[in-house]
């Protein structure tokens, strides 16, 4: 806190500084104290470096040549400087986030190709500063060496860095200065001190500081010149050059840009995976086909051995540049998948969302399949918004693409955006390309669309769910590729809970039992499984439900509650049991004299008697019975009219007739015309509905004759041979409606 509160004394009274400090970063061996910073503009992240003035006089030389190397010297293994600030009593310089090259080592996390690659940076950086600078470092250690963002080793520590073409190089008159530099100085520099330098080759300090930084990167940690000849923990391949590197004899040791050759050979330590994919991803874009095969297939075999932030800051926006723009395509696209598993939200929708956005706008087909296909590993970092505003549209237009390919895989990624749609996307303009995918040319789309409709069946509106599903299937089922059906039956299956009770039964089950005499027997089986299924469902809810919804008749509404006759079934369930009980109750329910139609009289001739003919009343007074008395039953059936009587042979003046008691029975019994059993005179239908109760006839000369049994009770049996004998003779007859009307006066009764 009191560096922190010293600091920002200091930038009050000095020129404005940028950044904000943040957390306070463990350096060794270094003049410099650092912080994890941020820019005031942005908030992008950043390290800075602080120099006190006060505290550290005698060394401000070599701050103020470290802040004016590091303005003119750029490469890209140089850390990145941002922006420098000098005062009177604090230097600060601002770089890109770094992290202490010291803190890997010491824990060893770094597996070994990786340590190779860093060398190798480190080693090509040195080389530029030794031979095209002309320059000594002076100061090569894992303290002067840093860790970017991207998992590069990036080479700072430029406190003495000079050129040998400078009289008075900084680093001949405080070279001694550094921290612990009689630890790292090579003999010769030990022996004879910095001046020593100018007799020497350029490259020769760095050199035997390059080997130290090759034990210390192997081995985690550096206590003096005589654990150098261990060589165990560095590889083998490596021995015979690290060796070169710390010869004496400054004369006849190995320069840093022949170690690099040594390494860049054919099978040379330097001649691994990482590092030429390292060397090849930024001109990824200008590579061939072949050659951007290659390169991938190296991506693949260390993906294992990458630091995991090169993936994310070096390798995925090279991919990124060669996918968009460098005609990367599908394979590509692919390896950054892979890549953009292991980014955080944030950087995700910073680096591979804006980039995926625009290529669903690409025309390529190549593209599309590889973002349906790689859309399952997208998805879930893209926001609500994102997809229903700029990828939805997008997508909809692969439903009608003229590859099969891409309305497929477009039909299929509906699966996958479904959960990020809104109600009025899903239930709009999606179930519209549904419907049209589903009368596709190729049948596995019509499949396919039928399964994705199943699928989706609970994202669908309540109010249009089962009208869109009962339509859908039901056509699937007519479908003539096999799959297609079958996939209806399994989808209908899947689904049956969407449905009401009332659909299941109305809707679903006539769908279904057409399918169970498919020709297939693949449908067949998978048509008895989803029949059972609703079936279940619907015995299941009919367990549910009331005997009856009729609310029972009480004697105190005024209603005769008709009690049950002797001998009439009243629990038998068979159908002989049903068929009387409705006879019976037909025959109670009607009224009237029975009488000969007119129209009958005139255009047919004359028929025997029914056995049911019964005399007509007279003066208002039923016939008696042999035994003087009538029963119930025979009051009854005496009472009742004639079924010929229609409401158009009603005489005018009779307004009692329209008095018409309504019965639905016979509208599915005896009045088809085509039916072999259909009824040529309705009188005969002893089913058909009862007529109005015609005026009482003054005739007494006419008299049927009773055919009731001794018991009072209805003559069945006679009834029944009377039936037949109609049934042969109506053969011979006109179908009912097309018989001659009568010419002549109706028949006097």
């Amino acid at each position: 806190m009191e560096f922190l509160s010293a600091v920002a004394s200091a930038i009050s009274k000095g020129p404005s500084f940028p950044y904000f400090f943040g957390d306070r970063v463990d350096v060794e061996q270094s003049i410099w104290t650092l912080n994890n910073g941020t820019k005031r503009e942005d908030g992008s992240k950043c390290s800075i470096f602080s120099f006190d003035v006060t505290a550290n006089k005698s060394r401000l030389p070599l701050a103020r040549n470290a802040v004016r190397k590091l303005r003119t010297l750029r490469h890209p293994g140089v850390i990145k400087v941002l922006d420098t600030v000098e005062t009177d009593t604090y230097i600060y310089i601002a770089t890109e986030r770094l992290t202490p090259l010291g803190w890997h080592v010491r824990r060893r996390s770094m597996a070994e190709e990786t340590v190779k690659w860093g060398l190798y940076n480190v080693a090509k950086t040195l080389k530029f500063i030794n031979d095209e600078g002309s320059s000594v470092h002076g100061c090569i250690r894992t303290s002067s060496i840093f860790t970017s963002e991207s998992g590069e080793w990036k080479l700072a520590g430029f406190d003495v860095l000079s050129s040998m073409k400078e009289e008075d190089a900084i680093i001949y008159t405080y070279g001694s200065l550094v921290p612990d530099s009689g630890r790292y100085a090579p003999p010769e520099i030990s022996k004879s001190g910095w001046e020593i330098i100018k007799s020497n080759p350029v490259s020769a300090v760095d050199a035997y500081s390059f080997g130290i930084l090759i034990y210390e990167a192997f081995n985690g940690s550096f206590a003096g010149t005589d654990q150098l000849l261990q060589t165990k923990s560095i590889p083998l391949n490596m021995h015979q050059t690290y060796k070169r590197l710390l010869n004496a004899n400054p004369k006849a040791r190995l320069s840093i840009g022949h170690y690099l050759e040594q390494g860049q050979r054919s099978g040379g330590f330097f001649e691994t995976p990482l590092i030429r994919l390292a060397e090849g991803i930024e001109s990824i874009g200008l590579k061939n086909e072949t050659e951007r095969e290659d390169l991938l297939t190296q991506l693949d075999a260390v993906s294992d051995d990458f630091p995991e932030e090169f993936f994310k800051m070096k390798v995925l926006p090279e991919l990124l540049k060669s996918v968009e723009f460098g005609g990367g395509g599908p394979k590509v696209f692919s390896v950054v998948m892979r890549i953009s598993a292991k980014l955080s939200d944030e950087e995700y929708d910073a680096q591979i969302t804006p980039v995926v956005v625009r290529l669903f706008t690409s025309p390529d087909r190549a593209i599309r399949v590889c973002l349906l296909d790689n859309l399952p590993l997208m998805i879930d970092h893209l926001s609500k918004k994102i997809v229903n505003d700029k990828i939805f549209p997008q997508l909809v237009t692969g439903f009608t693409d003229l590859a099969p390919v891409v309305r497929e895989q477009t039909v299929k990624a509906v699966l996958t955006i479904i959960g990020k749609l809104s109600d009025r996307t899903i239930n709009g303009e999606l179930l519209r390309y549904l419907a049209k995918s589903a009368n596709d040319e190729q049948p596995g789309i019509r499949t396919n669309t039928t399964i994705c409709l199943g699928k989706i069946a609970r994202y669908l509106g309540n109010n249009t769910r089962g009208k869109v599903l009962s339509a859908a299937f039901a056509r699937s089922l007519r479908d003539p590729f096999v799959h297609a059906r079958n996939a209806a039956l399994m989808a209908l299956a899947a689904t049956s809970d969407v449905f009401t009770e009332e659909e299941c039964a109305n809707k679903m089950l006539p769908t279904i039992c057409p399918s169970l005499v498919d020709k297939e027997k693949i449908v067949r089986d998978q048509a008895n499984k989803t029949l059972d299924i609703y079936l279940q469902r619907i015995r299941k809810y009919g367990q549910t439900l009331p005997d009856s919804v009729l609310p029972p008749p009480t004697a105190s509404e005024g209603i005769n509650v008709a009690v049950p006759r002797m001998g009439t079934p009243q629990n038998d369930t068979s159908w002989a049991g049903w068929a009387i009980s409705s006879f019976t109750n037909k025959i109670a329910s009607a009224k009237g004299d029975m009488q000969a139609s007119t129209n009958d009289k005139a255009s047919r001739p004359a028929e025997p008697q029914r056995s049911l003919s019964v005399p007509s009343s007279v003066n208002g007074k039923l016939p008696q019975t042999s035994s003087g008395t009538a029963s119930p039953l025979q009051r009854q059936a005496l009472a009742a009219p004639s079924a010929t009587n229609s409401l158009n042979n009603v005489p005018a003046t009779n307004t009692s007739l329209l008095d018409v008691e309504d019965e639905d029975f016979d509208a599915s019994w005896g009045d088809n015309p085509d039916s072999e059993d259909a009824w040529d005179d309705p009188s005969e239908n002893p089913f058909s509905r009862s007529q109005p109760k015609p005026k009482p006839s003054t005739n007494t000369a006419s008299k049927a004759p009773s055919n009731l049994t001794d018991t009072g009770e209805p003559d069945f049996a006679g009834w029944l041979n009377a039936q037949a004998a109609a049934k042969s003779k109506a053969k011979t007859s006109l179908p009912k409606g097309l018989t001659k009307p009568a010419t002549g006066r109706p028949a006097a009764v």
